[in-house]
């Protein structure tokens, strides 16, 4: 019996802005919605078309009108780059680093609802 990852969800306030968040912060792209009649939900998967199966799932709920309880916020997504230093320039740039740890060479950043992002560069 073997298992693999097919994505992680993340719950959001405003689905555009999450949208345009994750297509300039990490070239993310919509691959699947999923959305019924009654407008009650979207869901809509993200790629990062560098041929990964695994996904990003971003729902939105139409009568949901707060903030996510993210508790203490101490899980995360994490991304390698091929370029760190020009996603970082990048990030730095959008606003969105939120934590640096220097001495082990990664950042992270957040997204419109809070959940953090861990960014690290691509082994060699």
């Amino acid at each position: 019996m073997t298992f693999t990852f097919a994505h992680n969800n993340f719950n959001v306030l405003d689905l555009d802005k999450s949208l345009a968040f994750y297509k300039e912060a990490l070239g993310l792209t919509e691959i699947r919605r999923i959305a019924p009649e009654d407008g009650s939900f979207i869901i809509v998967y993200l790629g990062d078309g560098a041929g990964s199966a695994h996904a990003l799932e971003l729902t939105w709920l139409r009568d949901w009108e707060r903030p996510y309880d993210l508790g203490d916020n101490e899980f995360h997504l994490a991304f390698t780059v091929d370029d760190f230093e020009a996603a970082h320039a990048h990030h730095q740039e959008m606003g969105c680093i939120c934590y640096e740890n220097e001495a082990m060479g990664i950042y992270f950043i957040n997204d419109p609802d809070d959940y953090w992002l861990e960014v690290i560069p691509a082994r060699k």
